[in-house]
Protein backbone atom coordinates (compact mmCIF):
# COMPACT_ATOMS: atom_id res chain seq x y z
CA UNK A 1 0.00 0.00 0.00
CA UNK A 2 1.43 3.36 -0.98
CA UNK A 3 0.55 6.65 0.96
CA UNK A 4 -1.65 9.14 -1.55
CA UNK A 5 -0.55 12.39 -0.19
CA UNK A 6 3.24 11.71 -1.81
CA UNK A 7 4.01 12.10 -5.22
CA UNK A 8 6.32 9.13 -7.05
CA UNK A 9 9.61 11.46 -5.42
CA UNK A 10 8.21 11.20 -2.23
CA UNK A 11 7.03 15.02 -2.18
CA UNK A 12 3.66 15.74 -0.27
CA UNK A 13 1.05 16.95 -2.32
CA UNK A 14 -2.52 17.25 -2.73
CA UNK A 15 -4.38 14.15 -3.84
CA UNK A 16 -6.37 14.27 -7.13
CA UNK A 17 -9.56 13.22 -6.82
CA UNK A 18 -11.02 14.42 -10.13
CA UNK A 19 -11.58 10.79 -11.37
CA UNK A 20 -13.11 9.86 -8.32
CA UNK A 21 -17.52 9.41 -8.07
CA UNK A 22 -19.05 11.79 -6.46
CA UNK A 23 -21.12 9.56 -3.60
CA UNK A 24 -22.49 10.02 -0.31
CA UNK A 25 -19.90 10.12 2.49
CA UNK A 26 -20.17 9.68 6.65
CA UNK A 27 -17.89 9.49 9.33
CA UNK A 28 -17.61 9.18 12.64
CA UNK A 29 -15.13 9.91 15.44
CA UNK A 30 -14.85 10.16 19.10
CA UNK A 31 -12.50 11.29 21.77
CA UNK A 32 -12.23 12.48 25.24
CA UNK A 33 -11.31 14.90 27.67
CA UNK A 34 -10.52 13.89 31.12
CA UNK A 35 -11.23 16.06 34.66
CA UNK A 36 -11.67 15.54 38.39
CA UNK A 37 -15.18 15.00 39.74
CA UNK A 38 -15.16 18.29 41.16
CA UNK A 39 -14.65 20.18 37.47
CA UNK A 40 -16.87 17.47 35.94
CA UNK A 41 -19.62 19.35 38.38
CA UNK A 42 -18.86 22.61 37.10
CA UNK A 43 -19.71 22.02 33.86
CA UNK A 44 -22.94 19.62 34.71
CA UNK A 45 -23.82 22.07 36.58
CA UNK A 46 -23.72 24.64 34.32
CA UNK A 47 -21.11 26.93 37.32
CA UNK A 48 -18.26 27.79 35.13
CA UNK A 49 -17.34 31.01 35.07
CA UNK A 50 -17.27 30.77 31.00
CA UNK A 51 -20.48 30.02 30.68
CA UNK A 52 -21.88 26.93 29.17
CA UNK A 53 -19.11 24.61 28.12
CA UNK A 54 -20.88 21.78 26.75
CA UNK A 55 -22.88 23.66 24.11
CA UNK A 56 -19.89 26.39 23.47
CA UNK A 57 -17.78 23.31 22.99
CA UNK A 58 -20.04 21.84 20.80
CA UNK A 59 -20.81 25.44 18.61
CA UNK A 60 -16.94 24.78 18.63
CA UNK A 61 -16.81 21.32 17.40
CA UNK A 62 -18.84 22.08 14.14
CA UNK A 63 -17.33 25.43 13.53
CA UNK A 64 -13.85 23.38 13.89
CA UNK A 65 -15.38 20.47 10.89
CA UNK A 66 -16.16 23.38 8.69
CA UNK A 67 -12.33 25.09 8.80
CA UNK A 68 -10.93 21.36 8.09
CA UNK A 69 -9.32 22.42 4.98
CA UNK A 70 -8.11 25.85 6.41
CA UNK A 71 -6.29 24.08 9.19
CA UNK A 72 -4.73 20.54 7.72
CA UNK A 73 -2.79 21.13 4.80
CA UNK A 74 -3.69 18.40 2.36
CA UNK A 75 -7.45 18.42 2.91
CA UNK A 76 -9.69 19.14 0.75
CA UNK A 77 -12.52 22.01 1.01
CA UNK A 78 -15.69 20.21 1.22
CA UNK A 79 -19.60 20.84 1.07
CA UNK A 80 -20.24 19.29 4.36
CA UNK A 81 -24.28 18.40 4.15
CA UNK A 82 -24.13 17.77 8.38
CA UNK A 83 -22.14 17.89 11.36
CA UNK A 84 -23.40 17.08 15.00
CA UNK A 85 -21.08 16.67 17.84
CA UNK A 86 -22.64 15.32 21.16
CA UNK A 87 -20.64 15.64 24.33
CA UNK A 88 -22.05 13.18 27.16
CA UNK A 89 -20.52 13.58 31.17
CA UNK A 90 -19.22 10.62 31.77
CA UNK A 91 -18.74 10.23 35.47
CA UNK A 92 -16.91 7.00 35.48
CA UNK A 93 -14.20 8.52 33.63
CA UNK A 94 -14.77 11.64 35.18
CA UNK A 95 -15.25 13.36 32.05
CA UNK A 96 -17.05 14.14 29.05
CA UNK A 97 -16.70 11.94 26.20
CA UNK A 98 -17.34 13.55 22.37
CA UNK A 99 -18.65 11.81 19.70
CA UNK A 100 -19.22 14.31 15.98
CA UNK A 101 -20.56 12.84 13.26
CA UNK A 102 -20.06 14.56 9.82
CA UNK A 103 -21.94 14.11 6.09
CA UNK A 104 -21.16 14.87 2.37
CA UNK A 105 -21.80 14.00 -0.78
CA UNK A 106 -18.33 14.16 -2.89
CA UNK A 107 -15.61 12.91 -4.39
CA UNK A 108 -13.80 12.13 -0.74
CA UNK A 109 -14.27 11.52 2.73
CA UNK A 110 -15.04 13.39 5.86
CA UNK A 111 -13.04 11.58 8.19
CA UNK A 112 -10.51 14.37 8.88
CA UNK A 113 -13.53 16.67 9.49
CA UNK A 114 -14.94 13.74 12.26
CA UNK A 115 -11.29 14.21 14.09
CA UNK A 116 -11.61 18.02 13.98
CA UNK A 117 -14.75 18.40 15.04
CA UNK A 118 -13.91 15.83 18.12
CA UNK A 119 -10.66 17.94 18.59
CA UNK A 120 -11.75 21.24 18.88
CA UNK A 121 -14.52 20.29 20.91
CA UNK A 122 -12.63 18.66 23.40
CA UNK A 123 -9.91 21.89 22.90
CA UNK A 124 -12.74 24.12 24.01
CA UNK A 125 -14.23 22.67 26.83
CA UNK A 126 -9.95 22.48 28.41
CA UNK A 127 -9.84 26.50 27.37
CA UNK A 128 -13.48 27.03 29.39
CA UNK A 129 -12.57 25.38 32.48
CA UNK A 130 -8.32 25.24 32.73
CA UNK A 131 -8.49 28.48 35.57
CA UNK A 132 -10.19 25.84 37.62
CA UNK A 133 -7.87 22.72 36.36
CA UNK A 134 -4.65 22.62 34.29
CA UNK A 135 -3.95 18.67 34.15
CA UNK A 136 -6.78 17.59 32.08
CA UNK A 137 -5.84 15.33 29.46
CA UNK A 138 -7.55 14.73 26.17
CA UNK A 139 -7.71 11.30 24.37
CA UNK A 140 -8.80 8.55 22.65
CA UNK A 141 -9.48 10.92 19.22
CA UNK A 142 -10.23 8.09 16.80
CA UNK A 143 -11.92 7.21 13.42
CA UNK A 144 -14.79 4.68 14.57
CA UNK A 145 -17.37 4.74 11.18
CA UNK A 146 -16.30 5.39 7.78
CA UNK A 147 -18.60 4.81 5.27
CA UNK A 148 -19.06 5.75 1.52
CA UNK A 149 -16.60 6.03 -1.50
CA UNK A 150 -14.13 3.25 -3.30
CA UNK A 151 -12.83 1.72 -0.05
CA UNK A 152 -16.11 0.98 1.41
CA UNK A 153 -17.38 0.71 4.85
CA UNK A 154 -14.63 1.33 8.09
CA UNK A 155 -16.11 0.35 11.35
CA UNK A 156 -13.35 0.09 14.83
Amino acid sequence: MSLTHFDDSGKAHMVDVSDKDITSRIAVAEGYITMTTETLALVVEGRADKGDVLGIARLAGIMGAKKTADLIPLCHPLPITKVSVDLTPDHDLPGIRISATVKTTGKTGVEMEALTAVSTAALTVHDMVKAVQKDMVIGGIRVTLKDGGKSGRFEA
